[in-house]
């Protein structure tokens, strides 16, 4: 009887540690897609972009989504919009918890004529 309860406890265990990994995976990850619609993009050197302000709201959202996952940061901002054309990048910077500088480093994936798909480097 104890040996059902040892496998069951540990099969348990094993499982709750796989979810708990596919969570934080799902939930940290860097890569995100916006549309291009009226409110989220601007013009940069001729090109349709995201939005400085909306890369960098998304990015400080996402940099330190649990507590285990990333530095907290804050003040985020780009220095301009992110083109949207594969290979595009831009460096934001913000502020980490103690007040130390963090550049973060933002580049296009996969761009159409609707939506822009980037990822940053955490």
């Amino acid at each position: 009887m104890q040996r059902k309860f040892l496998v069951g406890a540990v099969g348990g265990a094993a499982a709750v540690a796989a979810l708990f990994g596919v969570g934080t995976h799902l939930l940290s990850g860097t890569k995100s897609t916006t549309g291009l619609d009226g409110q989220s993009t601007e013009s940069v050197g001729g090109h349709r972009a995201l939005a400085a302000n909306v890369v960098a709201g998304r990015t400080e959202s996402k940099y330190h989504p649990l507590p285990w996952v990333g530095a907290k940061v804050s003040g985020v901002t780009c220095p301009t919009g992110l083109k949207a054309v594969v290979g595009a990048s831009v460096t934001c910077t913000g502020k980490k918890s103690d007040g130390k500088p963090v550049d973060i480093p933002v580049t296009v994936v996969k761009a159409t004529a609707d939506s822009v798909t980037w990822k940053f480097e955490r």
